[in-house]
């Protein structure tokens, strides 16, 4: 333990990152520039090609601190697993899917810990970061880890630290995000803590792996379910005659017991969408329902259902039906200024304005091209704005001018108050 803490000290530790995705990138990233030689390890060959060459598959981190550090060679990725016989720790950052039933696929976690299994030696710290429900880390790996014969916290150590990427959040990135820290033995907590104290501001430990993987579910499941009030209040709203956005801005003038939150056409992200169920999944096989969850998703994903009915309605009053219509759809990332497609609300409102018959073309920024047959990509002109019999936000990027978008349209129905701020035209506008 003493000689991993030193080498975590003097920087002379060799750091491994295993996923280097949205999470593990920035996390690889990180340490390289803090003087730590890193190797970053992705089954992807082309994505490990890519970054090579210095080129950011992620948004969020640039091209250039990219090259600086794999040119510094302090960064070396690879696709070989093999080189986690020469690294010091191992921080896990695979991702964490459900399956069609909703139930909790951890089978990148299990590959990534067999294949450490098999390169294991003493003193190696690992660090699981991808989420998933409680007890992970000492039901699944730690027994996988301990059929070497090492024992955690004397040969080896282990722990769980949650994520807490926010992509596309330009002020709160990793180095200044507090991060959640829980080992599988106090010692395992204690040379966890010490890495990531070296990039990060504030490391908070918290008493067990199993406490640590829950804080991560607590904070999305919180979103999930005051987002499915939020969108329920909107629906209440709609049949009582009322704007919902008047509502909580007025409403989140109280200073205190109020937070806002806002509705939308539905849930998207890695998270958000998916984390609440890890949790419920974990309750039902020790005998729990976990009422709060199932209901904020009931409401969540009928949301694009509920958009779909709106666009339906708004063409309606134009003697219209959604049958043959030209619908543009402004915006597919699941949330504004990213190019983030992950269960993104937009795709299912596109699937089922096709369904309905509709003729459904999609602009985005960020996005040139969504894997939906039927679908095609256009540029955003006045010729197209003033072809088109609907069209809807999404997404509410900032990139798109909406005093514009308005002017030009004939109609519009906006799920993201995207166009609050408009002036003229307000007639046209359909909200949420």
């Amino acid at each position: 333990m003493q000689t991993l803490m030193r080498k975590i000290t003097e920087r002379a530790a060799h750091v491994s990152v295993l996923g280097l995705g949205y999470v593990g990138l920035p996390l690889a990233i990180d340490f390289a520039q803090a003087g730590y030689t890193v190797t970053g390890i992705d089954p992807d060959a082309n994505k490990v090609a890519g970054l090579q060459a210095g080129v950011s598959h992620v948004q969020d981190i640039d091209h250039v601190e990219l090259q600086e550090v794999v040119n510094s060679g302090r960064l070396r990725v690879t696709s070989d697993f093999d080189a986690l016989r020469e690294v010091d720790t191992i921080s896990i950052c695979v991702p964490t899917p459900l399956n069609k039933t909703k139930e909790p696929d951890i089978s990148y976690i299990v590959a990534a810990t067999e294949a450490i299994v098999e390169r294991l030696h003493p003193g190696q710290l690992i660090v699981l970061e991808s989420t998933t429900y409680p007890g992970t880390t000492d039901e699944v790996i730690l027994p996988r880890l301990e059929t070497t014969g090492w024992r955690a916290g004397k040969d080896f150590f282990l722990a769980f630290s949650p994520e807490r990427i926010d992509p596309g959040n330009a002020e709160f990135r990793l180095k200044n995000t507090p991060k959640i820290l829980g080992g599988v033995t106090t010692q395992c907590t204690q040379v966890a803590y010490h890495l990531y104290q070296q990039i990060i501001t504030t490391v908070v430990p918290v008493s067990s792996s199993r406490t640590a993987e829950m804080v991560k579910l607590l904070e999305n499941t919180f979103r999930a379910v005051n987002i499915g009030l939020v969108n329920e209040v909107a629906l209440m709203c709609a049949r009582l005659g009322l704007d919902v956005w008047e509502v909580i801005n007025a409403a989140a003038t109280k200073p205190f017991g109020f937070m806002p939150f806002y509705p939308g056409p539905g849930l998207g992200g890695h998270c958000i969408p998916l984390d609440p169920h890890y949790l419920a999944w974990k309750l039902k096989t020790l005998d729990y329902r976990a009422r709060f969850i199932e209901l904020a998703d009931d409401i969540n994903t009928s949301m694009p259902h509920y958009v779909v009915t709106l666009v339906g309605d708004v063409l309606n009053e134009f003697q219209k039906s959604i049958k043959g219509s030209k619908i543009l759809i402004l915006g597919v990332a699941y949330k504004a200024d990213t190019n983030d497609l992950r269960e993104s609300p937009a795709l299912e409102v596109i699937r089922l304005l096709q369904q309905k018959g509709a003729e459904v073309f999609f602009h985005d920024p960020y996005i040139p091209e969504v894997d939906i047959p039927g679908l095609r990509a256009t540029v955003l002109n006045e010729t197209i704005l003033n072809w088109t019999d609907c069209a809807v936000i999404t997404t509410n990027h900032r990139a798109y001018d909406y005093e514009w978008i308005v002017e030009h349209a004939p109609l519009i129905v906006d799920t993201r108050n995207a166009t609050q701020y408009v002036k003229n035209g307000y007639e046209k506008i359909h909200k949420l």
